[in-house]
């Protein structure tokens, strides 16, 4: 069976067994160079659909889908959260342009607040939505390695937390801030891990560690190895090609780290050499919507030769 046969029943399996975007595996090509873009294919996941139904939140929605918090609030800005109308038809933004890698491992990206899974022997990603680190806590980025992994985890509150939670060691259990199980990362004491909270994910809420709707750190601590690289980077302006088509996907700036959104995305362009092929008014329109979604921008021809 060829590698595109295997990637299409993988892809059919996982959605099969999970029930939507987030959960399965996507097919995905990079390119390696201008003369090959047309055949890139570095954008994945497809929108889904969605009416609010009574009581249900916008939080609910989003862990449904399998989404953060921010990925819903962005693309809903005008939409309250707690109490959205009931019966309102919701476009699901499972859609994303995969981040920049150089190991094809596993790669955080802070800004959208999501983590993608590369399983490069058969060409598939999976990604998932996290909660990072709060102001005065942030992320840090680095490329590091899995070191620990552990099963039903106790939690060793550190000095920043014993004003809110004391010294005591909280043991595995609904009261546990780590959920159950922990990635320890070669980062000092930075984790992957689950949470008690699951409202978290998808918002700055951490001491710097990265948190897991618990359904997601399941799966991520059987799929993740030990001694796998782990990249943490901070990129609000993501550029990809499916179809010929090139994307752009803007996220905020959430630890206000890029002075210019607008100038860092056309050099992004120039530096992948499709400034010239975008449309520049679209490029302006993503940067200052900031949702977090694909949008195309521009195209490319198949091969590269037009």
């Amino acid at each position: 069976m060829n590698k595109n046969k295997i990637a299409f029943f993988l892809t059919m399996i996982f959605i099969s067994l999970n029930g939507s975007a987030a959960a399965a595996a996507f097919q995905y090509t990079f390119s390696p160079g201008l003369g090959l873009m047309g055949s890139e294919r570095s954008v994945i996941g497809f929108f889904q659909y969605h009416t609010v139904g009574y009581k249900e939140t916008l939080l609910d929605v989003a862990r449904n889908y399998e989404l953060g918090y921010n990925e819903v609030a962005l693309y809903y800005p005008d939409i309250d959260p707690w109490v959205p109308k009931a019966g309102t038809r919701l476009t699901i933004p499972s859609r994303w342009i995969l981040p920049p890698t150089r190991h094809e491992e596993v790669v955080i990206n802070i800004p959208e607040m999501r983590l993608y899974l590369f399983m490069k022997k058969i060409g598939m990603v999976k990604t998932y939505p996290l909660g990072l680190g709060r102001e005065g806590f942030e992320t840090p980025v680095g490329t590091h390695r899995v070191v620990a992994k552990q099963a039903n985890p106790t939690w060793m509150p550190p000095p920043s937390a014993w004003e809110e939670y004391g010294k005591t060691p909280v043991p595995p259990g609904p009261n546990n801030p780590l959920g159950d199980y922990w990635v320890g990362l070669s980062a000092k004491h930075i984790g992957i891990h689950g949470t008690n909270n699951p409202w978290g994910v998808g918002r700055l809420v951490s001491r710097g560690c990265i948190r897991m709707y618990p359904e997601h750190i399941s799966l991520f601590y059987q799929e993740v190895s030990m001694g796998a690289q782990v990249e943490v980077i901070y990129e609000p302006v993501k550029i990809g090609v499916e179809n010929g088509l090139i994307y752009l996907e803007v996220h905020p700036d959430i630890y206000e780290r890029i002075p210019d959104l607008l100038h860092h995305a056309e050099a992004l362009f120039k530096q992948r050499g499709l400034w010239e092929l975008v449309e520049h008014d679209e490029v302006i329109r993503c940067v200052e919507e900031k949702n977090g979604v694909p949008f195309p921008v521009g195209s490319v021809a198949k091969g590269g030769d037009g």
